[in-house]
């Protein structure tokens, strides 16, 4: 019935769909398997993509030739770029988006990529032969053969959902929890572990009193997440808006404590430490009176409203009484209550840096199967395990990102080698070079990358070549061309920065931090003429790279000095346990991991400056 397929991916969410698209667009036969056909990529929880730092992920991503930039694109209703007043490196893209667009759009896109088939149906195994992975088994007894399975479950594996002192099976909520799956890989000699999430009410939107609510509005010029022409900047906006809890909304929830499956140890998974529910942040923070709320529209036409910051597991009763105390909400119509969500995980230190597991070779995990939390963390996995599946079976070298190359390759890094007790969510800080990691230049960083293994098409990578060359033109330029004192200082003077004496040029000019190329422009017409001709993206990336020149040099150096230790390889055969000098934590942990690399060995928690040295000593051997 089914021809043996080069990559089957297990999941249509976001890891699913982006593993699915990136190995077929590389020329892999590619399964998608899903319970629910209708339900493809969808959001299950806010209707939102990007963010701090999560935002970086959609633009590599993109670079790559990924579709998560294009589909949020398609489907956006509010742009905004968060953390403008601070560094480039800050600097997090962020879209509001339509929550059936999205999903469409994205099943669309599927539909529309060769190699792609379909099949709906719950996968409740896997067909494993001299600990390799040679197929699927579904819940009918169909055995579905491939080269290699992804598995993308969600929080479908054993999920378990709780409202108040209620709980019942299922992976979200109307639909059902995948089992199987995990009992088979548990009695494989696999890790397993629970986890929670959860979601807040959603609203209906006409019942609300937005008058006493704070409007808040996308960027007056919005961007996009798409480097391509593909897609096209908003010419008008959805509005969001902003109400705050209160001492009496904290008052009522308290009353369902005691029915709370979170403080009656009902729930026994961890949940995600940055987006708490709002009674575990009324318990922790009992000393602050109020809670930001982000009242967010699903989409451009409907009137359902996303709570955001009121994901709450407490009765239903509770949680209706709370809602309507809040400011613009005392006459509130829930249409559906807020739930928690409970399900398993793999401790992702059971993987390769590839997100191939160590135990069964051809089996790769993406997404909250391997501990993270979030919609971008789960796509940048799909793609990642997608693109080294399909390499694998073409018999081709692996695809892998440093942590210097990408945000991707510091989640990945973080997860193979630190492990998660808890949701795991990127944030700007885990990265150590994140000058270099902006989101400005993933392009740049990543884009060759994508083309080389057949992802990222010739346009992209064109469009990224002239932006590289231009950039480089305008910076040589800009270092060159001298501004005079007699042109440009009553300009200094009424932007309340020092005046020259003699000419200068204008990149030393960008290194005040009063400065950006805007206010320059404006004090030579000359030079304004002169920069109309470069495109916005050019002239930001000019700016930046000359503002930040000397910390992008340091970061450069830092980078160079790692990547000695990242070309010490380590062989996978290698008998830590023998090595009696090493500490006992130290032959643990190594063990385990298996590390490639001697830089990789060196990230590992628990393993010594003591035991590298010992470990450098006996590789040089």
């Amino acid at each position: 019935m089914f021809p043996q397929y080069d990559v089957i991916v297990v999941g249509a969410g976001h890891a699913g769909c982006e593993a699915a698209h990136a190995a077929a667009k590389m020329g892999s036969k590619v399964l998608l398997c899903t319970m629910n056909m209708n339900t493809i990529a969808q959001m299950s929880c806010n209707p939102a993509m990007g963010g701090v730092a999560k935002g970086q992920i959609v633009r590599e991503i993109d670079a790559l030739g990924g579709m998560s930039g294009i589909i949020s694109d398609k489907s956006m209703i509010q742009f905004r770029m968060l953390n403008r007043s601070k560094g480039p490196a800050m600097w997090s893209p962020r879209t509001q988006n339509d929550r059936m667009r999205f999903a469409e759009e994205w099943r669309l896109a599927l539909e529309q990529t060769p190699n792609v088939d379909f099949w709906q149906e719950m996968i409740t195994g896997l067909v494993v032969k001299d600990k390799r992975v040679i197929g699927v088994r579904t819940s009918i007894g169909l055995e579905i053969p491939g080269k290699s399975v992804v598995l993308t479950n969600g929080t479908f594996l054993n999920g378990l959902i709780h409202i108040g002192e209620k709980q019942f099976g299922g992976g979200r909520t109307g639909e059902g929890a995948a089992k199987g799956i995990t009992e088979q890989l548990v009695q494989l000699g696999f890790e397993a572990g629970r986890m929670k999430t959860g979601t807040p009410p959603r609203v209906d939107g006409r019942s609300l009193d937005y008058t006493k609510m704070e409007v808040q509005f996308g960027d007056e010029n919005p961007e996009k997440f798409s480097y391509s022409d593909e897609t096209k900047p908003l010419s008008k906006q959805h509005t969001c808006w902003i109400t705050y809890t209160n001492k009496e909304v904290h008052n009522t929830l308290e009353t369902g404590f005691n029915r709370s499956p979170m403080f009656n140890g009902r729930i026994q998974g961890l949940g995600p430490r940055y987006c708490p529910s709002i009674e575990d942040k009324i318990n922790r923070f009992a000393e602050r009176e109020r809670h930001q709320i982000f009242v967010e529209p699903e989409g451009w036409n409907t009137v359902e409203m996303y709570i955001n910051g009121f994901s709450t597991s407490l009765p239903e009763d509770v949680q209706y009484d709370a809602m309507r105390k809040i400011p613009g909400f005392e006459n509130a119509k829930m249409f559906r209550p807020g739930y928690a969500i409970e399900y398993d995980f793999f401790p992702p230190t059971q993987l390769k840096l590839t997100l191939e597991t160590q135990l069964l070779e051809n089996l790769y995990f993406a997404g909250q199967i391997n501990g993270t939390t979030g919609y971008e963390e789960a796509a940048s996995q799909g793609l990642i395990a997608g693109i080294n599946a399909s390499l694998k079976v073409d018999e081709k070298d692996p695809f892998l990102l440093k942590r210097s190359d990408a945000y991707i390759g510091v989640l990945i890094d973080d997860l193979i080698n630190k492990g998660t007790e808890e949701p795991y969510r990127m944030f700007t800080s885990r990265a150590e070079f994140r000058l270099l990691l902006r989101q400005d230049n993933a392009d740049l960083r990543l884009t060759q990358l994508g083309h080389q293994i057949g992802l990222a098409d010739d346009v992209r990578l064109e469009k990224m070549m002239d932006k590289k060359s231009d950039t480089q033109k305008l910076i040589n330029d800009l270092k060159q061309k001298k501004l005079s004192p007699d042109i440009i200082n009553d300009g200094l003077e009424n932007l309340d920065t020092a005046t020259i004496k003699e000419k200068v040029t204008i990149d030393k000019l960008l290194k005040r931090p009063q400065l950006g190329l805007k206010d320059i422009e404006q004090l030579d017409p000359e030079l304004k003429q002169y920069l109309s001709k470069y495109k916005k993206d050019v002239l930001e990336q000019a700016e930046i790279q000359i503002k930040y020149e000397s910390y992008i040099e340091k970061e450069s150096q830092m980078v160079e000095k790692l990547a000695n230790m990242e070309n010490y390889k380590i062989p996978l055969s290698f008998d830590y346990l023998s090595i009696t000098a090493l500490s006992a934590e130290g032959k643990q942990k190594l063990n385990k991991v298996k590390p490639e690399t001697l830089g990789q060995a060196s990230r590992i928690s628990g393993v010594s400056p003591a035991d590298l040295s010992i470990l450098t000593v006996y590789l040089g051997r």
